[in-house]
C-alpha cells in the first residue's frame, strides 16, 4: 500500500503551486548525518555526481569538506531512480537541503518514487524528512515521519 494517494496529495505536487522545486529538508543533522547520505549514495549504487564551486570531484568525506571552510559550494547530483534527480547542497552541517524537480514526479508513480527516497532517507537518519513549498521551508506539507515509518500528510491539500 502507497504512502500517500496521488488524489489526496496532486495540489503538492503542483509545479504552479509549490514551485518547481520544493524544499526539502532533514533538520538537526550533524557531519555524521551527511556521512551517512554520502554513505547511503555509494551503498545503493545510485548514479551520482559531484562537485564543488563548479568544478566535478570526487565524492569527499563530510568531514574533510566541512574542514575547507565555509563558502565552498558543494553539490551532490544523484539518480536514485531513471528519470529522477535530487539534487544535495551543503549550506549548513546542521541541516540536510536538497532539490527535487515535482515535474519528474506526476501521478502516483511520481508520488511513489517520492516516499521512496523520503523513507530510504528518513530510516537511515532516524529523523524526520520534511517537504515544504519552494522558499517557504517554515510550513512543511508532507514528510517522513518517524514515529509511524512511512510518509505523512502534514498539511490540508
Amino acid at each position: 500500500m502507497p504512502d500517500l494517494l496521488w488524489d489526496d496529495v496532486r495540489n503538492f505536487f503542483d509545479p504552479d503551486l509549490m514551485g518547481a522545486l520544493p524544499d526539502v529538508r532533514v533538520p538537526g543533522t550533524s557531519v555524521a548525518d551527511w556521512q551517512a547520505v554520502f554513505d547511503l549514495v555509494r551503498s545503493r549504487g545510485w548514479a551520482y555526481a559531484y562537485s564543488e564551486d563548479g568544478v566535478a570531484g570526487r565524492l569527499p568525506r563530510v568531514e574533510d569538506l566541512v574542514a575547507r571552510g565555509a563558502g565552498t559550494c558543494a553539490e551532490l547530483r544523484v539518480r536514485p531512480e531513471p528519470g529522477f534527480l535530487v539534487i544535495f547542497r551543503m549550506y549548513e552541517v546542521e541541516a540536510i537541503d536538497f532539490d527535487v524537480d515535482l515535474r519528474e514526479l506526476q501521478g502516483q508513480a511520481g508520488v511513489d518514487v517520492l516516499c521512496r527516497l523520503l523513507r530510504v532517507i528518513g530510516r537511515r537518519l532516524g529523523k524526520p524528512v520534511l517537504v515544504a513549498p519552494e522558499s517557504d521551508s517554515s510550513h512543511p506539507v508532507l514528510g517522513f515521519d518517524v514515529a509511524v515509518g512511512r510518509v505523512v500528510l502534514l498539511a490540508e491539500p
